[in-house]
């Protein structure tokens, strides 16, 4: 049963975070494309978003790596 919980918080985390860098990148493209000139600006925040955004698969595999070690 352990396995199947720390499957499904890995899964979940992953699914999250495809959905969230995905929203970010589009959000920045649809930025650039108003306004050219604020282009850099937009790609640091968008990294720095992404970062952030990548940060929960990464709490999702400590998290299952707990259910697995209790």
């Amino acid at each position: 049963m352990n396995l199947i919980a720390a499957a499904i918080a890995v899964g979940l985390a992953a699914i999250g975070a495809g959905v969230g860098n995905g929203l970010i990148v589009g959000r920045t493209v649809e930025g650039i494309a108003r306004q050219p000139e604020l282009r850099g600006t937009l790609q640091t925040t968008m990294f720095i978003g992404i970062a952030l955004v990548e940060a929960l698969p990464i709490i999702g595999v400590v998290i299952a790596f707990i259910v697995l070690g209790g």
